[in-house]
């Protein structure tokens, strides 16, 4: 998976003072302040929208469709240290709704270009790295999207269980078995 997308390097859970201020400047319609929001989000809602879709540009897509919610929606954020899980939450759905569009299940294979690029390394080193890609776009885009929440966007379990409508326990549960589910597929291969 390109590595600038599937990097783990997450957002803090505390929104800071800026960005607080920026959430409340943004309510009012001060664009500026609504662009400070997006360069600080967008990279975090890319690489979660990457793991649901599989295809770096339908995430960039669904991303590009969440950012207009998110505006006409803001005012709707009762509290600013909530607005990265809701940020990755609308980013979320619309990855899905994309999805459920499309009606695209795509399998990520070596391009003919970078196997033969000689400066590429050898691409037999990538294998597990497709592996897991091929794994996960094999999944439903709900298990997609909740391994994103979690693993990418760094929710904890009773953020996870605001995002999906279900329990913490119930949440826990479904992960451990999508990811005994992919261990078991990964350990196959």
């Amino acid at each position: 998976m390109p590595e600038h997308l599937w990097g783990m390097t997450l957002l803090p859970t505390q929104v800071d003072d800026s960005l607080a201020s920026a959430v409340a400047q943004a309510t009012a319609g001060d664009e500026v302040a609504f662009a400070r929001i997006v360069r600080a989000h967008h990279t975090d809602m890319t690489r979660v929208c990457f793991v649901i879709c599989g295809d770096v540009d339908l995430a960039d897509e669904a991303v590009g469709a969440a950012w207009p919610i998110v505006w006409r929606k803001l005012g709707s954020l009762r509290d600013p240290n909530r607005l990265r899980p809701w940020l990755v939450s609308v980013a979320a759905n619309e990855a899905r709704q994309l999805l459920r569009r499309q009606r695209r299940r795509s399998v990520v294979e070596l391009s003919v270009a970078e196997s033969l690029n000689p400066t590429a390394g050898d691409p037999s080193g990538r294998t597990d790295d497709l592996d897991l890609a091929n794994a996960l776009a094999r999944l439903d885009p709900e298990d997609r999207t909740l391994l994103a929440l979690r693993y990418v966007a760094g929710f904890d379990s009773s953020e996870l269980a605001r995002a999906t409508g279900r329990s913490a326990s119930g949440t826990r549960a479904r992960l451990g078995r999508l990811l005994a589910r992919l261990r078991t597929e990964l350990d196959d291969d």
